[in-house]
């Protein structure tokens, strides 16, 4: 109940602002109106929103679209004014560059291609039709403008895109609840190679670093199930999954041009900050080389109870992926699931594996199971619980095979359906000694 207060506190706020921002240029009292109307109204939907909200759901949609409109609001009223201080006229921007402008941003924020796309056009249309209406540049244009054109891309992305890129599957759960997850989270604000070293003092376990002679998974037999059988994996790929440190891995990244601005951003502003999932963005970055070991945590008896894959750049050391390699059986089947920490939380790729002819093994996200997929889930520090949203817009396949007696593998990946990365990688058995 208190949260519910709190949460309805909030968008009671957030609609006072939204509406003192439509109702600016029409006098004193129209903005006290503005804002006690949007106040009401912002608050009285959040508290019907979170009423009819089910367990492990989110608000309903059309009151996350609402709340967006009341956040467009005032920063069109704001582009409004410092245009005008500036126009000789006196003037602001006008319905059409604020809503489109507003309309690019909320697609932006969509992240899938189609969504970036539409937004700017949803924008520009809403602001020409409040031009054509005779909303015209007036004191309150801009707030009027941003928030239809917000409110009229979610709408119309509602009605085009169907299918929820992300979704909240359970909240404040234990492990045992989600068995696709990896629930290791990063203690610090930097993951880093060293991750496993730290994640050791956490648990207690006994740290071991670089293990001469280990693979990611124990063995690929926990791995059969109705449609995988162990028994028909070529030898050579057996040896890489349960001895991976035996062999030496080279990255040449094949990336789809029309992703490399955006994972360039990503890269600047969270990759190498997080020291995780910083793949090379040219053959010329890859050639450099990597360097790959395996740190594992065992327990009191022995037991490996951590396998971290770490994959750094050989010449700089700077992290490419930190990732926490285990398997698991559900329902008579195996898993491959791989967690990769984050600061309090953890995404994890939860794979299936099946046969690829000449003895191959396929592992993908993609799946009409239950298991398969990526999740995202943050990891309450005191309690140890679970809350956890299944990312559908993501999917990988890694595919690793023996061709002319030696091994390779492609890791493809996808994003909202669109193929945007593939890594090859050569694999050598290191010299001996």
């Amino acid at each position: 109940m208190k949260e519910r207060i709190q949460a309805a506190g909030f968008a009671g706020a957030l609609g006072g602002l939204a509406g003192a921002a439509l109702a600016a240029g029409r006098g004193r009292r129209a903005v006290v109106a503005g804002a006690v109307a949007g106040a009401a109204g912002l608050a009285a939907a959040d508290a019907v929103a979170r009423a009819r909200q089910r367990p492990d759901e989110i608000p309903a949609l059309w009151s996350r679209i609402l709340a967006s409109g009341a956040v467009a609001a005032p920063m069109g009223w704001v582009a409004d004014q410092v245009t005008r201080g500036r126009s000789a006229q006196g003037e602001g921007l006008g319905p059409v560059p604020v809503a489109t402008v507003a309309g690019a941003a909320a697609g932006a924020l969509g992240l899938r291609p189609q969504k970036v796309a539409l937004g700017p056009v949803v924008g520009a249309a809403v602001g020409f039709g409040l031009s054509r209406l005779g909303a015209g540049p007036s004191r309150a244009s801009g707030a009027v403008a941003a928030a239809a054109a917000v409110v009229g891309y979610r709408t119309a992305a509602a009605v085009l895109f169907r299918d929820p890129q992300v979704s909240l599957l359970a909240e404040r759960v234990k492990p045992e609840d989600v068995p696709f997850v990896v629930p290791l989270a990063s203690q610090t604000r930097y993951v880093g190679t060293d991750y496993v070293r730290s994640l050791a003092g956490v648990l207690g376990g006994t740290y071991a670093p670089a293990v001469a002679d280990i693979g990611i998974v124990a063995s690929l037999d926990e791995l059969a199930g109705p449609s995988f059988d162990p028994a028909g994996v070529d030898p050579l790929v057996r040896e890489f999954y349960q001895h991976t440190t035996r062999f030496a891995l080279d990255i040449v990244p094949q990336w789809r041009l029309w992703v490399r601005p955006g994972y360039l951003l990503y890269r600047t502003l969270l990759a190498r900050p997080l020291g995780q999932a910083n793949v090379p963005m040219s053959q010329r970055e890859a050639q450099r080389g990597v360097r790959s070991r395996i740190d594992t945590i065992s327990d009191v008896d022995g037991t490996v109870s951590v396998r971290g894959w770490i994959r750094s750049r050989a010449d700089t050391g700077e992290p490419i992926y930190v990732g926490i390699y285990t398997t698991y059986r559900h329902a008579g089947r195996g898993y491959v699931s791989v967690g990769f920490p984050l600061p309090q939380a953890s995404f994890t790729a939860t794979l299936a594996p099946s046969a690829r002819a000449g003895g191959g093994l396929v592992l993908d996200s993609r799946s009409e199971l239950d298991q398969p997929g990526h999740y995202l889930t943050y990891i309450d520090a005191a309690t140890g619980e679970l809350t956890t949203a299944a990312v559908r817009g993501f999917a990988e396949r890694l595919n690793v095979y023996v061709e002319a007696g030696e091994l390779r593998a492609e890791h493809a990946f996808w994003v909202f359906g669109l193929p945007f990365l593939v890594l090859h990688y050569r694999i050598s058995r290191k010299p001996a000694g």
